[in-house]
């Protein structure tokens, strides 16, 4: 029988190491899975600090201990002191100093990726800031992506400046801005997947040439890389969801206590419309953001009133299945 994760998760490889420590880890991995108990889902949660919202995440997390792993890239200097019995506790992977938008964002991600293909349990791979929320109980998410046959990533093609208008014919000849493409950072991953990103060089490599800066990589090596290797294994959206306002200026709008209110978790896939396995699907997001401290408290009041109303909601799918 696999091993739990490791309790700490401190090691002193370089990313190129790490990198190519999980590739060969992953490459012999069919040969231990059948000695898994079970396959996991490894939660990354890319962080600028600590995890405001921890409280709400150890709720969601109760009593599911052999189905997930944790993983938090926060800023190097930020000492968590989360308590033993916390499922954060020494969750911390060794990490570097972010600049928002550029390169070492790309860099944290894979970071993430390669530290949690070192458990060959893992599965499926869900990225998380500390601003995230679930939507729904634990194990309705678990079988949500235990059965899915795609990686949820988001990649689309936009002609205006927020996208092509991004390309620099220097990424050439690894990208073409016919393959060029734009998408949400916040992804979920099969294993599969997960080797490709870390796995990747060529336009790794481009990107870094290229410093960042107005490419914006964190929105686009992703999507990109993806489009030209595996576009038949993504679904080609997140399952995060995200208001974007125009008085925002490009960021996504942050919700507080004063934003909460009993059915509000509920709303965010209400009406919906998007496909899972190839079919018609009404729930279309796991995942939510912004959430602010303040909204903590009617979070947690509400959290065990919404996850029992989607419990109603995903049998009735389950058996239309």
């Amino acid at each position: 029988m696999v091993s739990q994760s490791p309790i700490n998760l401190t090691h002193c490889m370089s990313d190129d190491e790490l990198f190519r420590r999980a590739v060969n880890v992953s490459k012999m991995g069919r040969y231990r899975r059948s000695r898994v108990s079970a396959p996991k889902i490894a939660f990354m949660f890319l962080a600028r600090g600590g995890l405001p919202l921890s409280a709400l995440w150890e709720k969601y997390f109760e009593g599911h201990r052999e189905l997930y792993s944790i993983y938090v890239h926060s800023h190097p200097s930020y000492q968590p002191d989360y308590p033993s019995s916390s499922v954060f506790y020494e969750r911390q992977i060794p990490s570097q100093v972010l600049a928002w938008g550029g390169l070492s964002m790309v860099d944290a991600e894979r970071r993430l990726l390669a530290n949690a293909l070192l458990d060959v349990s893992n599965q499926r791979f869900v990225l998380l800031s500390e601003t995230c929320i679930p939507l729904f109980e634990f194990s309705f998410t678990y079988r949500y992506l235990m059965r899915s046959k795609y990686s949820f990533v988001e990649t689309f093609d936009d002609p205006g400046p927020g996208a092509r208008g991004r390309y620099d014919p220097k990424l050439q000849p690894e990208i073409s801005i016919q393959q060029w493409r734009k998408g949400t950072q916040w992804f979920e991953m099969s294993r599969q997947v997960a080797v490709v990103i870390v796995n990747e060089t060529a336009c790794y490599a481009r990107f870094h040439e290229l410093g960042g800066g107005a490419i914006v990589p964190d929105e686009h090596y992703i999507p990109t890389v993806l489009t030209i290797t595996a576009p038949h294994l993504i679904a080609n959206r997140s399952l995060t969801w995200t208001m974007w306002k125009k008085d925002h200026q490009g960021h996504p709008a942050t919700f507080g206590k004063d934003d909460m209110n009993g059915t509000f978790p509920e709303q965010i896939n209400r009406d919906r419309n998007c496909s899972y396995n190839d079919r018609p699907s009404a729930i279309c997001f796991l995942f939510a953001r912004k959430f602010a401290t303040s909204a903590l408290e009617p979070l947690l009041e509400s959290a065990s009133a919404y996850s029992g109303s989607v419990r109603s909601r995903t049998d009735a799918e389950d058996s239309k299945s």
